[in-house]
């Protein structure tokens, strides 16, 4: 369990990625000796020794972090642009600012605020956006507060104007916990944050509405839901989760939505953990996850 308290405190997650070349790995970890820092944690990943992608994620500690951030991204800049590589620096004692989009279905939204709650999640919630009023006594039970955005008929961009006036500013990353409306591509343009989208895994063989009615009728054996970041392409964009469940002939199709439900919430769970853990680095359109 990851909890935010002053157990983050003084450390820092660094992340790069870029080619692939002899003394990538000494370069970092000499940059942080020098730093007067210790490693906690370090993860690496190669595509291909030979012309292939870096990715590395190093978790160190160093006394002081906040005095010291700036001489040490001064000196992240000088090492390792030589090398043609990118990279970002969080300090992992502030939590990322996390709006949640929801609508009707609150198995998602509750789950987060619950875990939240239990520290487990290293963010803090600053509102929750809902085209629908029934969620609103729930999110404010748990000190959060709740926006209603009614959003109907073809043209959302009314509902998407009101909800960026909430988000500009505010938050780090957006998360739809079931938030049952497509996202405009202008959207997605003036938002400047990651988005975190939460499906059931039939896309695209039981697509449109009533998916567990449609998976029933076909038999199917495993059931799973799938969490990546939102793109131009509707459910096309980077995957940072999935897994599955079994099922059987006997189960109905309101059996397979309500272990449908248990599966989506711990897939959407753990992509926002690994997310606000800097766990996550996108590389075209797939993810690297250190895990």
């Amino acid at each position: 369990m990851t909890v935010h308290t002053n157990a983050h405190r003084d450390h820092a997650c660094l992340i790069v990625h870029g080619p692939d070349q002899p003394g990538l790995v000494s370069a970092v970890t000499a940059l942080i000796t020098r730093n007067k820092a210790n490693i906690v944690t370090l993860d690496q990943y190669s595509s291909d020794p030979e012309g292939g992608e870096f990715f590395q994620r190093v978790v160190f500690h160093r006394p002081d972090l906040a005095a010291a951030f700036p001489e040490i991204e001064a000196d992240l800049e000088q090492t390792l642009t030589p090398y043609g590589m990118e990279w970002r620096l969080t300090d992992q004692s502030i939590p990322k600012r996390m709006a949640v989009l929801a609508s009707t279905s609150d198995h998602c939204l509750l789950e987060l605020l619950w875990r939240h709650r239990r520290g487990e999640l290293n963010v803090t919630i600053p509102m929750v956006i809902s085209n629908h009023t029934n969620v609103a006594e729930d999110v404010r039970s748990f000190g959060i507060p709740f926006f209603h955005i009614p959003s109907q008929g073809p043209d959302k961009s009314e509902a998407e104007a009101r909800i960026l006036e909430l988000l500009t500013g505010n938050v780090d990353f957006v998360v739809l916990a079931r938030y049952m409306q497509i996202i405009s591509e202008d959207f997605l343009d003036a938002v400047e944050v990651p988005v975190i989208n939460i499906h059931h895994s039939f896309l695209p063989a039981f697509i449109g509405a009533g998916p567990y009615k449609k998976a029933k009728e076909r038999g199917v054996k495993l059931i799973g839901a799938t969490s990546h970041y939102v793109t131009k392409e509707l459910d096309e964009g980077p995957i940072i989760e999935q897994d599955v469940a079994r099922v059987d002939h006997s189960m109905t199709a309101a059996d397979l939505q309500a272990r449908g439900a248990y599966v989506e919430r711990a897939v959407l769970s753990r992509a926002v953990q690994w997310h606000a853990e800097d766990r996550v680095i996108r590389h075209g359109n797939h993810t690297i996850v250190f895990n």
